[in-house]
Formats: structure tokens, sequence, C-alpha cells
């Protein structure tokens, strides 16, 4: 397990370094369009391309970290990373760029699948979720500031993505060598807990990312076509929204536990469903710009809870990585779905239709955070102390009682200890009439 530390700042690390790439993902897909032969429709399925191949390394590996240990397979997903988006990003060839992007993804999926078991390993994964948002948001608003003065290809940001993932690299030594026992001391491999909360939560998460993503796949064509602005006022407005986004992840971390989640995740996705029907239906610069800020505020506040919502399912973060993967499902269909919905239906249609299906997403993941919710537990751990009793006539016999470790839903006491949760130590004697206060 991970040594006692204010905050695990190599999870963090990785956690910032797998995101970065869907971050970036605007501005990936459109220098790909820009600056090779492909039509905006091909350069959106190389982004797609890219989140499903970092999806399925999520899925692939869910299980599996602490059976090939965090620090093998963070550094096989850097190395996978700096290879596949460093090859793109020095090429033109159409094959060289799809590949590389595939290859990065999956390192970037690797990436994510360490942090997320890790995370949801340790003592505070809200705290851990919520700092690793604060971090990636803030690298990517400044490359976002600062790529386009570097100049046009399609090479920068895919390069950025590759050396942040090489900077990550010397955090690795502080990563253990397995995060938890691939199995019990029985030799029995565990199950999944919470199996149809766990479920229910990854199915939902597809069509919560995919709402996201469709519209902020669009978003440039709203500022510029439908509100009539200029490229340089939407991307001021894109720069607020990140700052916003910001604010809103600093809030969140602050804030913690103390709402519990389903509060936050209930009503944050309703907020968002509004400032998408807002965004899409947007006129003039006002209306745009609330929409598209308030989004960025609330978005990411809600996400946070929903990865500690799923870190909270599994300690091994096995659900973690699960959801995190469907959520890159959703992610990769976005912007392909919000250009058919918008083609076909418009725009406010398409915000309308898009704030209806975070409405019905919002109602299962509350469920979920209502039913999983913590409870105040006390648990007693009753130590037995071994005392010869003499019977007469009969051969007096010690004998020692092996107790094993007291647990509460596959989790033992000292876990619990370790978690926060309070653990009153009992020894019982053999002296008659001995009581014991609750």
């Amino acid at each position: 397990m991970f040594a006692p530390r204010s905050l695990p700042w190599p999870l963090v690390a990785l956690f910032t370094a797998g995101y970065l790439a869907s971050y970036l993902l605007p501005t990936t897909v459109g220098r790909l369009d820009s600056a090779l032969p492909l039509s905006a429709t091909q350069a959106g399925a190389i982004g797609s391309a890219l989140l499903l191949s970092s999806a399925s390394a999520g899925f692939t590996l869910a299980a599996r970290v602490d059976r090939f240990g965090a620090r093998a397979l963070a550094r096989t997903g850097i190395v996978l990373a700096v290879l596949g988006y460093g090859s793109a990003a020095l090429t033109g060839s159409v094959p060289a760029v799809v590949l590389g992007a595939v290859v990065g993804g999956f390192g970037s999926g690797t990436m994510t699948a360490v942090a997320a078991s890790g995370i949801a390993a340790g003592r505070d994964p809200h705290r851990a979720t919520t700092s690793g948002l604060l971090v990636v948001s803030a690298l990517a608003g400044a490359l976002y500031l600062t790529i386009p003065r570097l100049g046009p290809g399609h090479g920068l940001p895919l390069g950025a993505v590759a050396l942040t993932a090489l900077a990550v690299w010397p955090f690795t030594g502080r990563l253990p060598a397995r995060t938890a026992p691939a199995a019990g001391s029985d030799g029995i491999r565990r199950p999944l807990p919470h199996r149809r909360a766990g479920l229910l939560l990854a199915a939902t998460m597809p069509c919560w990312s995919l709402a996201q993503n469709a519209l902020w796949g669009v978003s440039g064509r709203i500022g510029l076509g439908q509100a009539h602005l200029t490229e340089i006022t939407v991307g001021a407005v894109f720069a607020i929204a990140l700052g916003a986004g910001l604010l809103g992840v600093a809030g969140a971390s602050a804030l913690g536990p103390r709402l519990g989640r389903a509060l936050p995740i209930g009503l944050g996705t309703a907020l968002i469903a509004g400032c998408i029907a807002l965004s899409a239906s947007a006129t003039d610069l006002p209306s745009f710009a609330l929409g598209e800020i308030a989004w960025n505020l609330c978005y990411p506040v809600v996400l946070s809870y929903v990865i500690s919502l799923a870190a909270a399912l599994d300690a091994r973060g096995r659900w973690a990585v699960l959801v995190g993967s469907a959520a890159s499902l959703g992610t990769a269909a976005g912007p392909l779905t919000g250009s058919l919905l918008s083609a076909r239906a418009g725009f406010p249609a398409m915000g309308e239709i898009l704030a209806a299906i975070l409405l019905l997403a919002a109602v299962p993941m509350a469920a979920v955070a209502l039913r999983t919710a913590p409870r105040r537990l006390r648990v007693v751990e009753i130590s037995l102390r071994r005392t010869p009793v003499p019977v007469p006539d009969l051969a007096v016999t010690d004998t020692a009682a092996r107790v094993a470790p007291v647990t509460v839903g596959g989790v033992t006491v000292r876990d619990l200890a370790a978690k926060g949760i309070p653990a009153v130590h009992i020894p019982l004697t053999d002296t008659p009439a001995a009581t014991v206060s609750a």
C-alpha cells in the first residue's frame, strides 16, 4: 500500500498525464483536420480511435493492476504514450498518425488505470481526485493559451501530451511494485463488491459523458455560426470557461464529502443539463458565455464526485477504472453525436435532447450514491486472553483460540481503522462478573 502522505502526488501526476489527451482533444482534432489531408469527420474519427483505445486499456487492466504492479504498469503506459504520441507528432503520414494515436491512447488508458486504482485505495479518494482534476485543468488551460502562439501543425498538442507523460516518469519510482495482494490469504480471488450498483453506474456513464462531449465538440460552431461571434471572442470565452472549471474543482476539493455524493451528482447533473440547453440555443455573446462558463464550472465538480463514488465501491479501484473507461466510450462518441444531431435537428434541438439524456442519467447515478452512502460505524475488536480453566477429574489442556480478523463487508478491522472508522478494542479476561461499557 502507499505510505501515508498528505496527498499521493505520484498518482496525481499519473492522473494528469492520463487525462490530458482527452482534455486537448478539440485542438488535436482541429489541427489534424487543418494540417493533414483529412476531412473533419476523418479527423474526428482519429480522435475517437484514441479515446476508444484508452477505454480498452481501462477495461483490460481494471482487475490486473495489482497483479502486474503499479510501478511496472505506469512505466509501460508512459513508454506507450511517449512512443505513440511522439511518433504521431513527428510524421505527416496519415496511417502513421492513426497508429500513433491508438498506441498513445492505450498508454493514456494504462496510466489512468494505475492512478484510479491507487486513488481508490487511498485514505481520501475525493481529495486526490479533485487535485488531479485541478492539475490537468490548469495544464490544459495553459496549453490552450500557449499552443496557438507556437504555430500551426498537428504535432504540437500530440507532442505536449508525450512530453507530459515523459515528465511523469520520475514519480513512478515512488509507486509500489504491487498495490495490493492479487488474492486473499486463502488464495481465492475476491469478486467485485457492490456488483449491481457498479454495473448501473458503469452503464450510465457513457450517456453522461456523451452528452458533455457532444456539446464540447460543436461549441465552437455554435459561437461562430449561431451566436455570430468572432474566433477571438469564442477563444476568450473558452479560456474563461476553463478558469471557471479550475474554480469548480477547487470548490469541490474544499467542500469534500460534507454534502455526501448524491446531492452534488444529482443536482449538479441537472444544472449541467440546463447549461447545455442554454449554450446550444445561444444567439448572442451573453447567453453563449453564460452557458459555456456555467457548464465548465459544474462539470468537473460532478465528475470529481462520480470518480470518488466509483472509488468507494471497491477499495482495490476496479470499479473506478471500469467506470472511467465507460466514460471514455461516451467521450469518444460525443463529437460525432453532436455533429449528427446538430446537422439533422439544429443546435437548439440538439441541446434539448442532450439535456433530456442528462436528466435521465441523473436518476440512477444519484440512486447509486444514495444506496452506497457511507454509514457511521463503530467496530468492536475483541481480544481473547488464553486462561487455563481447572476442571475436577479431567486433564487440563491449554487450548489456544485462533480468532479470525473481524470483517465488515469484506474489509478487516485494521483496514477500517485505516479508512478513519473508529475501532474499539475490548480485552476479555477471566474476571468474574466483568462488565464492559459500550
